[in-house]
């Protein structure tokens, strides 16, 4: 039996590993494949953590205790079971419905504050950097007021114009005279 839980140890961690490095791949080419049974919580992730801990608690068990095969069999069937549920109404379940996309519209940038980031000339371009969410994107930018404005500086988007957002100085520097 010791090989038999180490050897579901080893498959978990071999699937952890594999799934870090090419996760993507492995999630396209297995989503759907439990479809036919329509049983939701058969998902590779959790399917894989539950033998990894059948595996581990196996070892442990037969390790640390004076149980029988049996018993070490049902403890170990009992504490992937419930670990496999934990983990799906935990992380699985919860990522079914969360956003991944940190995408945004050329429309959402006029009222956002931003950083100049490569000044901007009276007459010409340069750059700023909007925080969108967790990120932030950069933006080819214009003067609005035909100012120069340096880098550093906050401004606010006023417009967009053909791709180009048109910023002006957001706090009025104090005794720079532009």
């Amino acid at each position: 039996m010791q090989t038999l839980y180490l050897g579901c140890l080893a498959l978990g961690v071999i699937f952890a590993i594999v799934s870090v490095m090419v996760g993507d791949v492995i999630g396209d080419a297995l989503h759907g494949v439990f479809d036919f049974v329509s049983v939701d919580f058969l998902n590779p992730t959790v399917l894989a953590g539950g033998i990894t801990v059948f595996g581990g608690a196996g070892i442990l068990l037969t390790r640390y205790s004076a149980l029988e095969a049996g018993a070490i069999i049902a403890l170990s069937l009992l504490a992937a079971a419930f670990l496999g549920v934990l983990m799906y109404l935990g992380v699985v379940k919860p990522m079914e419905k969360s956003e991944m996309s940190n995408g945004f519209s050329m429309s959402d940038l006029p009222g956002k504050i931003g950083e100049i980031t490569i000044p901007v000339p009276a007459t010409g371009y340069g750059e700023i950097m909007v925080k969108f969410g967790a990120g932030n994107s950069l933006h080819t930018a214009a003067s609005f007021d035909h100012e120069l404005l340096p880098a550093g500086i906050k401004v606010v988007v006023v417009e967009v114009r053909e791709g180009v957002a048109l910023v002006s100085e957001f706090e009025k520097r104090r005794g720079v005279d532009l």
